[in-house]
């Protein structure tokens, strides 16, 4: 009886999940970089990149604040925006995988959580290309709260962009 119980929980779990995978919506781009993708990993990985957008994007951020860890599986991140105050994303990093040069953030709040998804995760993948060159891919996936579909909300993009193009200058001009 327990084994039945276990088989439908598992494939009632699963059909939600697989709902839920198919509603999310994806936005994928890429970049690429004339730098070694370790190089560019080791940038991106932790909080390398985070500190390089607080000292080289003062016009659009205002402060970084790492809230809870060193940098690892778990840590969270505070991002406040210019003007002062008006604006903020909450992240925590979900997955670094060394390998595979993939890390996942998670959305805690701000960005289009604060209007209409609820759910909100950024995954970045350096891909070796050549010897010198590597590309940055960043996909970000969220899912639309359903009474705000008609809306239709998106997480800005324009930011994350400003801060993949700025890591890619500061890599080729250090490389």
């Amino acid at each position: 009886m327990l084994k039945q119980f276990s088989l439908v929980f598992f494939v009632l779990i699963a059909c939600y999940v697989g709902v839920n995978v198919r509603e999310s919506k994806h936005i994928t781009k890429e970049f690429e970089v004339n730098a070694p993708a370790s190089e560019v990993w080791e940038l991106c990985r932790s909080l390398g990149l985070k500190n390089l957008v607080a000292r080289k994007l003062k016009n659009v951020v205002q402060s970084v604040q790492v809230l809870k860890g060193d940098g690892g599986v778990g840590t969270v991140v505070k991002t406040t925006l210019v003007p002062a105050g008006i604006s903020s994303y909450t992240e925590k990093f979900t997955v670094i995988d060394d390998q595979k040069r993939v890390k996942v953030a998670q959305g805690l709040e701000g960005d289009c959580l604060a209007f209409g998804c609820s759910v909100l995760n950024l995954r970045l993948e350096i891909i070796e290309k050549s010897q010198n060159s590597s590309i940055i891919k960043y996909t970000v996936s969220y899912t639309v709260k359903k009474e705000f579909k008609a809306k239709d909300p998106k997480p800005t993009i324009q930011k994350l962009e400003a801060t993949i193009q700025l890591s890619k200058e500061y890599l080729e001009r250090n490389n």
